[in-house]
């Protein structure tokens, strides 16, 4: 199975994304980054059992599961991250449905949206979790002087 250097790196940075949110993040962003490794997970099962599966009906109903699944998580956490992640899995939601609508078959316009798309869903749960981790390293430098 061929895979490209781009999306070999794009894999590599959510992998790393969400390792770095399991180390170092706060309650919300290790469950952001469950959700988004379930979400990883899912479509690369998928991928092997179909190549085009996640790019189709299937594609929109595991970003359909990974949204309800973070919209939970919004609606608990009330976190800003959690919100711009939000944004960009209704953008996610926007290019699924005009390419089954339209019925046109995935194309490298549809290749780069989705993982720059993916990639921005990634970028917000690491600015979250640097976010946590200096909260939580400034409560301890507070709390050491006081």
């Amino acid at each position: 199975m061929y895979v490209s250097p781009i999306a070999a790196t794009l894999v590599f940075l959510v992998i790393a994304g969400c390792c770095l949110a399991f180390w170092k993040g706060g309650e919300a962003e290790r469950a952001g980054a469950g959700v988004i490794l379930a979400n990883l997970v899912l479509f690369w099962i998928a991928d092997l059992v179909q190549p085009t599966a996640s790019s189709g009906v299937f594609g929109l109903v595991v970003d359909g599961l990974t949204a309800v699944g973070l919209l939970i998580l919004v609606l608990r956490y009330a976190s800003l991250w959690l919100g711009g992640v939000m944004l960009l899995y209704a953008l996610k939601f926007a290019l699924h449905a005009f390419y089954i609508v339209t019925a046109r078959e995935p194309d490298l316009l549809h290749a780069v949206i989705n993982n720059v798309d993916f990639m921005g869903v990634v970028f917000c749960l690491v600015i979250g979790t640097l976010v946590a981790w200096r909260k939580r390293r400034l409560a301890a430098a507070i709390t050491t002087t006081s």
